[in-house]
């Protein structure tokens, strides 16, 4: 089977499909016929050998799939052949075939398409999460998301909106700023060409936002932060912009506000109950017609260096996926 391999630490352009043999199933894994596996920010991060997690070389990236399971081994309950399935692999993801073990897996609705299914993982799990656990996002409550035309934004904008909230995406161009309307933002802010600050304190009446969302980190972050209400919230979802901004830490003391860390992946380790139980609402709000995952970016497995480019440019709206026959 053919798989994308990462032999040395670099840019995508570096890496290489390749032919390349699984190993037998071990006990309580599976074994998936990839059909699309989702691109997210950290597995250009992962790639490059800049992410706290660094695999072995070579290794095959990609932490979500989706695809029809064509093999599974002892001791595996619940899962059968030919089943529809959604893949937390971590790694391995991009490859016509991957080994999972069933606690990483959760049944596919028939409402999403294979493409739909492979990003909703991990975007939809962080900000839920974020939004969710962390925040404690109330019905009502004003909620800004930066970077709000990527893949982990256009996710804030659903879940805020399902959740009650006021949602005003923050984005860099008109052409983002018009996606992101669509997908259900109330206001928004082009903060390549306004001032972040004073527009959100306008849009609040003065108040400020009760939760900023921010996976880009940045320029931008100082200037949010100083729009936040008494008490707010700001979410630390990662750094797009390549920056890790420098806070000053009189501000949190000023606002009385919360600085909260967003490490989806270590929490759902931590509290796997809750992580389940988080994607079982997720499910639901997909299955009720509440959520749809958005597939607005979608290349050809082939086609893996301009799919990582859409995420590293910073050009992709939505979600960015890898479809394979």
């Amino acid at each position: 089977m053919r798989a994308l391999v990462c032999e040395e630490y670099g840019p995508a352009e570096s890496l290489k499909i390749i032919e390349r043999e699984l190993p037998a199933l071990k006990p309580g894994e599976v074994r998936i016929d990839v059909r699309a596996a989702g691109i997210n920010f950290p597995d250009s991060l992962i790639i490059a050998g800049k992410y706290q997690v660094k695999p072995p070389l070579p290794f095959v990236p990609g932490g979500e799939c989706a695809g029809v399971i064509s093999a599974v081994g002892e001791e595996v309950k619940g899962f059968k052949v030919g089943d529809r399935v959604i893949a937390m692999p971590g790694t391995s993801a991009f490859a016509e075939q991957v080994n999972v073990d069933q606690k990483l897996l959760v049944p596919m609705p028939q409402a999403l398409s294979f493409e739909q299914a492979a990003g909703f993982c991990i975007t939809y799990a962080t900000s839920y999460y974020a939004l969710k656990q962390r925040a404690a996002l109330r019905e009502g409550e004003t909620l800004v998301v930066l970077g709000a035309a990527g893949g982990v934004g256009v996710t804030a904008i659903q879940l805020g909106k399902a959740m009650g909230a006021r949602v005003i995406a923050c984005a860099s161009s008109a052409e983002k700023l018009d996606f992101c309307r669509e997908v259900g933002a109330d206001e928004l802010i082009n903060y390549s060409q306004e001032d972040l600050k004073e527009r959100i304190k306008e849009l609040t009446d003065g108040k400020g936002a009760d939760v900023i969302y921010d996976p880009v980190g940045g320029d931008f972050t100082e200037a949010a932060y100083r729009s936040i209400v008494w008490c707010g919230r700001y979410l630390v979802i990662g750094f797009a912009s390549g920056d890790i901004p420098k806070l000053p830490m009189n501000l949190p003391l000023l606002k009385a506000g919360d600085i909260m860390g967003i490490f989806w992946g270590s929490w759902a380790q931590r509290d796997p109950k809750a992580n389940l139980q988080n994607f079982a609402e997720l499910l639901q709000m997909v299955e009720k017609g509440e959520l749809e995952p958005l597939t607005t970016e979608v290349y050809p497995f082939e086609d893996f260096v301009q799919a990582f480019a859409a995420i590293t440019e910073r050009r992709a709206r939505g979600k960015v996926i890898l479809t394979l026959e």
